[in-house]
């Protein structure tokens, strides 16, 4: 089921409907979930008490009230689309609830622009805590794996820093420079018929739906304004370094950010490329988060998970597909937090 039936929520519905899923959706305006209907996001318009997994695709500041509401009605798995996370997943304190944020999005603004492949090759992150269900958690991230994410897994807090760092900022940033650009544009009109690939790379995001982002600055307003004040400084040392003509700190300035650029990570999915880490773990809460987590902060892309619960005792398994040359790294930081682990080789695995 999809609770909000715009960009995200039509997506995922469409995403899921091609996976096989009967899938369900309830809008608070009926006439975008009758929209979603027609464009094929949805099956039929409506709860379904008995939904397998719920998405809450709504503003911020009502996931928490939905994704209890879902809770209530005994939706199985419960999981959301919000770009903020720490005061969502505070709220909801119940092992069924998966915290998610796809980093996916569309300058269009509406169900008509979703598309069931705007989540292939995205990154998608969960965030597990210590009350989160195993089961729960690797369930979800099956299903939005399916869909053609990339999982990470992040504590909620990490994940709003960093968020505004990578998304909010820049958001707000563009939204800057565009209204910078307007207002020049009044006084000299070839300015923005001057506008060529590189200012509509930068000003793209700026064309997305500002309804959202008021919720989204409100709920991470300390993080977003840390990483504002970092900017601002940031700006005013490269605006030092042009108005003393220093050719060598501007140089090594943008060669530094040049090379930052060529480095962001790519993705893999050869069998060759890949070992299997099983890591040996006690049945409790809290274990999940701290491997999945561990594995984010170190910079290490678990390409899949799967849970082997053990028949005696008190243990089970978690089977990590990760990188073959990282997979030492992470087997070694496991091992300092005392977790057992084995390697093996991986078979025809398809990415």
């Amino acid at each position: 089921m999809v609770v909000g039936t715009g960009l995200i929520g039509g997506s995922v519905g469409m995403a899921l409907r091609r996976l096989g899923w009967h899938v369900t959706g309830h809008d608070r305006e009926p006439e975008r979930a009758a929209q979603a209907l027609k464009l094929g996001a949805l099956d039929a318009v409506g709860y379904d008490p008995d939904a397998q997994v719920t998405f809450v695709a709504t503003p911020v500041r009502s996931v928490a009230a939905e994704a209890l509401a879902a809770l209530g009605r005994g939706a199985g798995l419960v999981t959301d689309v919000g770009s903020v996370k720490a005061p969502i997943v505070d709220a909801v304190a119940d092992p069924r609830f998966v915290g998610g944020h796809p980093m996916a999005g569309s300058e269009q603004d509406s169900v008509e622009g979703a598309t069931a492949d705007l989540f292939q090759g995205a990154t998608w992150v969960l965030t597990p805590t210590t009350r989160t269900d195993a089961a729960a958690y690797s369930q979800v991230r099956q299903i939005v794996g399916a869909m053609g994410a990339d999982v990470v897994a992040l504590d909620p807090s990490r994940h709003d820093a960093l968020v505004a760092v990578v998304s909010h900022v820049p958001h707000l940033t563009a939204a800057t420079l565009m209204r910078l650009a307007a207002v020049r544009g009044e006084e000299h009109r070839a300015l923005l018929r001057l506008a060529a690939g590189g200012f509509r790379d930068m000003t793209r995001i700026a064309g997305g739906s500002p309804v959202i982002w008021p919720d989204i600055c409100g709920e991470n307003r300390a993080a977003i304004v840390e990483v504002l004040d970092q900017l601002v400084g940031a700006l005013t040392d490269m605006r030092d370094l042009v108005a003393a003509d220093n050719r060598d700190g501007l140089l090594d300035a943008l060669e530094e950010a040049r090379a930052a650029r060529v480095n962001l990570p790519v993705h893999l999915a050869a069998a060759e490329d890949l070992r299997e880490l099983r890591v040996v773990v006690p049945d409790r809460p809290g274990v999940l988060a701290d491997v999945t987590t561990l594995a984010t902060e170190l910079g290490i892309n678990i390409v899949d998970l799967e849970i082997a619960h053990s028949t005696e005792g008190q243990q089970g398994v978690l089977i990590l597909l990760v990188a073959a040359d990282e997979v030492g790294e992470l087997r070694g930081e496991l091992a300092s937090r005392g977790y057992r682990s084995s390697v093996h080789p991986v078979d025809g695995f398809q990415g």
